[in-house]
């Protein structure tokens, strides 16, 4: 079984979290642990209609935020890694910085110093020249950034196929390959 964490901050963008754990629930040898902060409950009472509750439910296993001395927070846990989805600036910035004062940064501090994938989808737009720099700091880490940007080449039709090809992408971080993504074919 092969575990990995799934962070949601604040920042608007809960439908790509919900994708991303629909299509991880579907892998029968992964198993999520998902920890959602304060303000991600809040955003996902706004823009996620199905609830929090169901959003919760979509995970194996659900973290308190504020339970440091969760497994996750622990090296000696094995994962594959940690996706934050979405990352919200604040997140980044506490990350960049190595501020770990709840579960979600710790997890993801971890993930950094045990050399696993850590994979951020940033959510601001536009970004000043700090968002940038943090980004940047984390890329040196090592850290995949993939922000939720629009493709068009996929010629996509709704929201909701703009979400499954970031989700998708997402799992492509971890070696998880979908079949129902649309990818780049062009042939001369």
């Amino acid at each position: 079984m092969k575990h990995v964490i799934v962070g949601i901050s604040g920042a608007s963008g809960t439908a790509i979290a919900a994708a991303v754990l629909e299509r991880l629930k579907r892998e029968s040898d992964w198993r999520t642990f998902l920890i959602m902060t304060p303000a991600a409950e809040t955003t996902a009472e706004i823009e996620y209609a199905p609830g929090v509750d169901q959003l919760k439910a979509l995970a194996d296993v659900v973290c308190s935020p504020r339970d440091i001395g969760n497994s996750v927070a622990s090296g000696t846990f094995r994962t594959e890694g940690m996706v934050i989805v979405p990352c919200s600036m604040k997140t980044v910035a506490g990350i960049a910085c190595g501020y770990t004062d709840n579960l979600l940064l710790r997890a993801a501090d971890v993930v950094l110093k045990e050399r696993r994938q850590l994979t951020l989808v940033p959510r601001e737009a536009p970004m000043n020249v700090i968002h940038c720099r943090n980004l940047l700091t984390l890329a040196e880490l090592g850290c995949t950034i993939i922000p939720p940007v629009m493709t068009f080449y996929n010629r996509p039709e709704s929201i909701s196929d703009m979400v499954r090809h970031i989700a998708c992408k997402v799992l492509d971080s971890f070696g998880i390959y979908e079949n129902d993504m649309d990818r780049w074919e062009y042939h001369t």
